[in-house]
């Protein structure tokens, strides 16, 4: 029986084992088929994740395109700027392992911070200790420190960690060599080279060009959170830089790291470099930009203009006082900052396109709008003043105690007569003065790519009950804003631009000055519908030839041509040699302040028959138009068409910012030394009602939001190292000179014992 049940248990055991056998293979199994899983089939997955947490991935920021002239002569380049980092989580990381095998303890800040809306005392690692304990003593040790600032720093790390922080900008050559000669082992410390702006030629054309800095806030950018170590494209701040800085930036590169298995980088896997953007060719002529630079250089404060009139391309922009964009690269210090910001004569106004009273240059639109009114031929008496209400309104030969007479309208533009046109203008209309600018481009932005364009100011009723509600428009009011006082408002470049319009026969252009954007290949940026992203074709505003006749337009242009070359003409002093010129003189009255800030004007086109440049010229504080703005655009015209005979040609170098030790001293005569052009007559005395000026000129400064870069604090201040002093040397004057390398006190060499 027993034996019985035995070979019965017998079977029910080894079921048992073979089924613990068969679990324990299917569980063998399994761990076998998940090690073949992750190890072969997912192995390259898990790898590249390996791989990943291993890498760091530096962002290189992109290059810039070009700024050229319309002759591609490069005004605007990049060059290599050597700068030291400090990559401030390495410098963590590093400050950490070496605490922990010494045992000392992590500095720590303490602050009161924010969490969820609530003030919370918060902590974190005391980067100023870690840097100055850790690295700027082995900096001194080179002679390679600098002072900094700390709360810089401080703020730096606080809130952009990842963002390498500029320790040392645009190192010269001896400190590259001695970082070069030393190594210098410091986790966190590295020389970047960066591109950096530089324009050629200083302060040239600085008011067009303006300046690029660091964007100041780098979280919203779209990349942000791409790159362990982010840096950032510089970014266009004012005029063509920022205005054409979607085409001018490149593309960014990548720069991978390794960190090897002790978390420390030690080695580069691949470089993918940066792309260039696209060049921006200006319609600005360099050579023409020049000649204008140093013509108004003659006075403190002005602007000068050069348009083409068959198309409206801006040849040349100039204003001064001026200032150097080079001072804002890589960043601008507090105190060039504050010195450009503090000086009365406003260096960062481009003038050429503020807003001022326009003066008698105005007279051009008053004319034209009679003539639309069909009162262009008749004729109007000055006996030196005309009567609005109860106030008498002069014209200014009355200073002289003179009279013009009975005139008609060309001889009242030759002789610029205040009397004609205060009834002329009465006569057209307040709405046809202000439609006929209109037309002409007054009274709006220029609509070009500087940040600063000035509208500008063309009153009438609609504009009077907009700003001022309790007066009411009056003859005296259209008396005043026929000869460009009272609330008229206009900038150099609207004034050229309606001069142009004029000169080449009544079509009146939107002024232009970008030209061309291409890729570096020479191929033109397209928009997101694939049309050319800058057409080439002008653009016109209004063609006046269909609201006026030919006769009517030549009529203006003879006033004009009488200006210069008829006797009499209050702008004889533009005429030249072998070139015909037609232009209009105008001395209008600004208060600053409490200051008489007389404005001078000349406006003119040339040659006459087929004109090539009209120029308009503006200065602040010049006595009359004829004998100050007169001489400086006489120049810029001779000067053109000598360039174009190939008897003058311009030398392109670089310009200091332009000065005048006092810029507010009234001009009362501009005079170019020897190969000046012929003054003239200045018989234009024209100098209008100083309290009928109603209007503060529209001014705008051009900087916007630079990268300042603030001075060193007393946190990053380097300590004072006592250098040794050598010992006296009490020697004699034989022995010093029969013995110059032995010095007194100094031990004699001990001789070594040798080894056996």
């Amino acid at each position: 029986m027993a034996a019985y049940m035995s070979r019965r248990r017998r079977p029910r055991i080894e079921l048992r084992v073979q089924v613990l056998g068969f679990l324990f293979l299917c569980g063998l199994g399994a761990i076998v088929g998940r090690l073949w899983w992750v190890q072969v089939a997912r192995g390259s997955a898990y790898t590249a994740k390996i791989i990943g947490r291993s890498e760091v991935r530096v962002r290189i920021p992109s290059v810039r395109g070009e700024i050229r002239d319309r002759n591609g002569i490069p005004l605007v380049q990049n060059r290599a700027s050597y700068e030291v980092d400090f990559y401030l989580p390495e410098m963590v990381r590093e400050f950490r392992k070496r605490a922990k095998e010494t045992g000392q303890a992590v500095p720590r800040r303490y602050y009161l911070g924010t969490f969820k809306g609530m003030a919370k005392n918060m902590d974190e690692v005391d980067i100023l200790k870690v840097v100055n304990s850790a690295v700027v003593p082995r900096l001194q040790e080179l002679d390679l420190a600098k002072d900094y600032n700390a709360k810089r720093l401080q703020s730096h790390f606080h809130t952009d960690s990842q963002i390498p922080f500029t320790y040392i900008e645009d190192i010269d050559f001896p400190t590259i060599a001695k970082f070069s000669e030393h190594d210098v082992g410091l986790p966190g410390v590295d020389i970047s080279i960066k591109p950096v702006r530089q324009y050629l030629y200083g302060a040239f054309a600085a008011h067009l060009l303006g300046y690029v800095g660091k964007p100041h806030d780098v979280d919203s950018l779209p990349d942000a959170h791409d790159y362990n170590f982010y840096q950032a494209d510089i970014e266009g701040k004012s005029q063509i830089e920022q205005a054409m800085d979607e085409y001018l930036r490149g593309k960014p590169g990548v720069r991978v790291l390794q960190r090897n298995v002790k978390g420390v980088i030690d080695s580069e896997v691949r470089v993918e470099p940066p792309q260039p953007g696209a060049n921006v060719y200006l319609t600005i002529d360099a050579r023409i930009q020049m000649i204008a630079e140093n013509a108004i250089r003659a006075v403190g404060r002005g602007a000068a203009v050069v348009i083409d009139p068959n198309n409206g391309d801006i040849l040349a922009m100039a204003s001064v006082p001026s200032y150097d964009p080079n001072t804002f690269i890589p960043s601008i210090s507090t105190k060039d900052w504050e010195a450009l910001n503090n000086n009365d004569a406003d260096p960062l106004v481009n003038r050429a396109v503020s807003a001022y009273p326009p003066g008698s240059t105005f007279k051009i639109v008053t004319a034209l709008a009679g003539l639309r009114k069909g009162i262009g031929h008749n004729s109007y008496n000055c006996s030196g003043a005309v009567t609005y209400g109860n106030r008498p309104f002069h014209c200014w030969i009355a200073e002289k105690g003179g009279s013009h007479g009975t005139i008609g309208l060309a001889e009242a533009i030759k002789v610029s007569c205040d009397c004609y046109f205060y009834q002329y203008g009465n006569a057209a209309g307040i709405e046809e003065i202000d439609d006929t600018g209109r037309k002409l481009g007054l009274g709006e932005k220029a609509g070009i790519e500087l940040s600063d364009d000035a509208p500008g100011v063309i009153p009438g009723p609609d504009w009077m009950a907009e700003h001022y509600p309790r007066e009411k428009w009056s003859q005296a009011q259209t008396a005043n804003a026929s000869i460009g006082q009272g609330y008229d408002l206009a900038s150099p470049l609207q004034m050229a631009m309606a001069y142009a319009t004029v000169a080449n026969g009544g079509v009146s252009y939107y002024p232009r000055l970008i030209h061309s954007v291409l890729f570096p290949n020479g191929k033109p940026v397209l928009d997101d519908d694939g049309k050319i992203a800058v057409p080439p074709e002008p653009k016109i505003r209004a063609d006046l030839r269909k609201d006026f006749t030919k006769a009517q337009i030549d009529l203006v242009r003879l006033g004009l041509w009488k200006v210069v070359n008829e006797p009499g003409g209050t702008g004889s002093v533009a005429k030249l040699k072998g070139i015909t010129v037609a232009a209009k003189t105008g001395t209008a009255q600004n208060w600053r302040g409490k200051t008489k800030d007389t404005i001078a004007w000349f406006c003119c086109f040339a040659p006459f028959d087929k004109p090539r440049y009209s120029v308009a010229v503006m200065v602040n504080g010049g006595e009359h138009g004829g004998s100050v703005a007169g001489p400086i655009a006489a120049r810029i015209l001779d000067e053109c068409f000598a360039m174009e005979q190939g008897t003058y040609t311009p030398e392109l170098k670089p310009l200091t910012p332009a000065h005048k030790d006092n810029p507010f001293a009234m001009v009362s005569v501009v005079n170019y030394k020897n190969n000046a052009p012929v003054l003239g007559q200045t018989d234009d005395q024209e100098r209008n009602d100083p309290t009928d000026s109603g209007n503060k000129p529209q001014v705008k400064k051009t900087a916007a939001s630079p990268d300042i870069r603030p001075d060193a604090d007393a946190g990053g201040k380097l300590p004072q190292r006592a250098k040794p002093q050598p010992a006296p040397d009490r020697r004699s004057i034989f022995e010093r000179f029969f013995h110059p390398n032995k010095q007194q006190g100094t031990p004699a060499p001990q001789a070594q014992p040798r080894s056996h």
